[in-house]
């Protein structure tokens, strides 16, 4: 993308704030996993990476191991245009179930793994992946108890400028 997308212009507000807006009406709490000088003037909780350079593995091991909920809305910040209510569903389908985590698949068949639902127990895995040097998401699945979730529609994530400029905004 050549540039943050949290900090994309999203209407009035950055893209990371959009998103927050969306995972508090849901999840009820927010936390931004990343350098906190440089979301500061976003005024939402932020958490540095406890391994920086790990990419979004990493990212995942720090939202865990910072929370106190079991249950956990993992949400990257590259997906403007995902429904609220499609986060609602995943809740409700993790918290109902045995799950390890439940992530989307969506109307494409594409998966993404940082639209989910984590367990804390997953904890452990995704630190073993780490330490081997596994930092690949998708990779920890394999050893995880996953629910996939069917999505309706097609999630558009935003990889680059082009992506980003063919999508609907407000």
């Amino acid at each position: 993308m050549g540039r943050d997308k949290a900090l994309l212009e999203w209407g009035e507000r950055t893209l990371a704030e959009h998103l927050a807006d969306i995972v508090f009406q849901v999840a009820g709490s927010v936390c931004l996993v990343g350098e906190p000088e440089r979301y500061k003037h976003l005024r939402l909780e932020t958490t540095s990476d406890i391994r920086p350079g790990t990419g979004p593995l990493g990212g995942l091991e720090t939202a865990l191991l910072t929370t106190a909920a079991d249950y956990n809305l993992i949400l990257a910040c590259d997906l403007p245009n995902v429904p609220r209510q499609l986060l609602i569903d995943l809740m409700s389908a993790a918290e109902g179930g045995d799950w390890d985590t439940v992530a989307v698949r969506d109307a494409r068949g594409r998966l993404h793994p940082l639209c989910a639902v984590y367990h804390r127990r997953c904890l452990p895995l995704i630190q073993r992946a780490l330490d081997s040097g596994e930092y690949r998401v998708l990779s920890a699945f394999d050893r995880l108890n996953v629910n996939w979730y069917e999505a309706g529609s097609a999630l558009s994530n935003i990889n680059t400028p082009e992506e980003w400029y063919a999508i609907e905004r407000p």
